[in-house]
């Protein structure tokens, strides 16, 4: 989906918002809203826990792997690879999310000018 379908122009207000979360068969979830609401702020606190999340992990790998730091076992590296491997996946959609919402400039030079 471009960005400039995810607005509608002519009431000016923002399209389809992507969730931080998929339908159980790993299709995302849209949710048509304004911003307000229920569901847009429990969007966000997801979206919050989750960075909050990464941020914590990747300071545990950054320990993990810093000079000297104790050897972990192949298990416990790839346990490690797999939480990072989310977290990115979740920071990447709050990032597209978020991302979807800008308003693209052009459009809003227009905006301006008419």
């Amino acid at each position: 989906m471009r960005r400039r379908d995810l607005h509608d122009t002519a009431a000016g207000l923002p399209g389809p918002r992507l969730l931080p979360w998929t339908t159980p068969e790993g299709k995302p979830c849209y949710l048509s809203t304004d911003g307000r609401g229920y569901l847009s702020t429990l969007a966000d606190n997801i979206e919050s826990v989750q960075l909050g999340m990464g941020k914590e992990l990747l300071e545990y790998a950054r320990d993990t792997t810093a000079p000297g730091a104790k050897s972990l076992s192949a298990t416990e590296y790839r346990w490690l690879a797999c939480r990072l491997t989310e977290a990115l996946a979740d920071a990447l959609r709050v990032a597209d999310s978020r991302g979807q919402r800008l308003r693209d400039p052009e459009e809003e030079e227009a905006d301006e000018g008419a």
